[in-house]
């Protein structure tokens, strides 16, 4: 009985058409991102409402997002490393291998989890300034990370494992994962922060309390009846012959949202140096609503994955290409939407994040330069992801150094010597990136992953 439900769930994979099988697989994976987004966008819509000091406090949460940030990217590095790699040995038929990798996965997960809380823990405060802080905005940012980074195991579970459960072929379970923890999150926030005036302190907690929830609900899940790879304690080790190979792959993505951090520093750092608190807190606002571009994608991409790796593994290439054309216009269809509303309500997207004037008008202005770019940006997603689904490791990762340290991170420094407006070329750093960073990636993909996806090589 369970071998047929097994077989099931990879046939599925296998022949149910692409269209079809791309929604019922993306449609759960884009409605977990979003809900996802608000377990910190949440904070950010109450901070900055607290009367009186919102736009402070909503600044030095923004000095908190690289170490957030930094956390999740540690979740994807194991994470988005080991679940394409079992998707691949799943489709060779190699489930034994497959539950390998998931036992390695949740062991390494634990051990980043310790190193990160103690780390953060200890150098929250030299941190935190490092990263753009002021000592008006450092009463705010740190309580807030030192709540959060004690519930690091928590997000690393729940990010990490998460998917593993999706590679599957169990978007709607995936899906729930998130829903469960975020809507907990909606629930508690007004309550800590106004009800209990906790403030940022309210918000950090209510955030932990409903990630520890999602963790139990993926761990239940993978230890129990229903998942076809379990995670099993003979599996939980770390061999290096098995986790080589996920390490390799789980750098891009890794890279991908580490240098997120990386650039929050950049920017938060340049920002305040040439326009102060009001240009950092600007700045939070734009990072919330590029991450709901982003966000999206991203769950577009999950949708993708198992399709790609699952039938690159069993050998066919009809399917791969069919996967990656859809993926690639829906996430430009997607990106293109989210640019023009940018562009026509920069001032609108403003206010849900904050209700201080000022802040909002210097916003409106900023959006239309910072977000110039971004309808391209679909493309950039789709390419590099399934450049993930291959296990092509090398692409990706070169991909993901490209746009943010080759190009972005340098010319934040750079493009402020030929403008007279420095805080003008700080947010025009990212749009001249992105579109440098798209030519390159399409470029590159269509001259070697497009002709390997050939059917008519499927034989070779």
């Amino acid at each position: 009985m369970e071998q047929e439900k097994e077989n099931k769930e990879q046939n599925k994979l296998a022949v149910m058409p692409v269209g079809k099988l791309l929604a019922s697989l993306a449609a759960p994976a884009i409605a977990a991102q979003i809900v996802n987004l608000l377990y910190n966008m949440v904070d950010r819509i109450y901070i900055g409402h607290i009367p009186g000091v919102g736009a402070l406090a909503l600044t030095g949460l923004g000095v908190t997002l690289p170490v957030i940030t930094l956390v999740s990217a540690f979740a994807a590095l194991i994470g988005f490393g080991g679940a394409p790699r079992a998707s691949i040995a799943m489709g060779k038929g190699d489930n034994e291998k497959a539950e390998k990798i998931l036992g390695n996965c949740v062991f390494t997960l634990i051990v980043l989890a310790v190193l990160l809380t103690v780390f953060f823990t200890i150098f929250a405060e030299p941190i935190l300034y490092a990263f753009g802080a002021s000592k008006d905005t450092i009463v705010y940012a740190l309580p807030y990370l030192r709540i959060y980074v004690c519930g690091s195991i928590c997000v690393m579970f729940t990010t990490g494992l998460n998917a593993f459960i999706t590679s599957q072929g169990f978007a709607s379970v995936g899906m729930k994962t998130v829903m469960i923890g975020a809507g907990l999150n909606i629930v508690l926030d007004p309550v800590f922060i106004f009800g209990l005036h906790m403030g940022v302190r309210g918000a950090a907690l209510a955030t932990v309390l409903s990630q520890a929830v999602s963790a139990v609900w993926v761990l239940s899940f993978l230890c129990g009846k229903k998942t076809i790879l379990r995670i099993k304690k003979k599996n939980m080790k770390f061999r290096f012959d098995i986790m080589g190979p996920v390490l390799a792959l789980g750098i891009s993505p890794f890279i991908m949202q580490s240098t997120e951090s990386l650039l929050s520093v950049c920017f938060n750092t340049s920002l305040q140096k040439y326009g102060g608190d009001i240009a950092v807190g600007a700045m939070t606002i734009l990072a919330s609503v590029m991450q709901f571009s982003m966000m999206p994608l991203q769950g577009l991409s999950q949708g993708m994955q198992p399709i790609v790796s699952y039938n690159y593994g069993a050998g066919n290439m009809e399917r791969v290409r069919k996967a990656f054309l859809l993926t690639l216009r829906s996430c430009l269809c997607y990106s293109l939407t989210i640019w023009a509303l940018a562009m026509l309500i920069p001032g609108g997207l403003a206010k849900i994040f904050s209700s201080d004037s000022a802040t909002v008008e210097y916003t409106r202005w900023a959006m239309r330069i910072y977000m110039a770019a971004a309808g391209i940006f679909g493309a950039q997603i789709a390419c590099q992801q399934t450049f993930v689904a291959l296990g092509k490791a090398v692409h990706s990762l070169f991909l993901a150094v490209l746009r943010k340290i080759i190009l972005l991170i340098p010319m934040i420094y750079i493009l402020p010597h030929f403008f007279e407006n420095k805080v003008f070329a700080v947010f025009l750093a990212e749009p001249v990136s992105d579109l440098l960073a798209v030519t390159t990636t399409v470029t590159l993909f269509f001259c070697t992953a497009w002709k390997l996806m050939n059917p008519k090589k499927q034989e070779a």
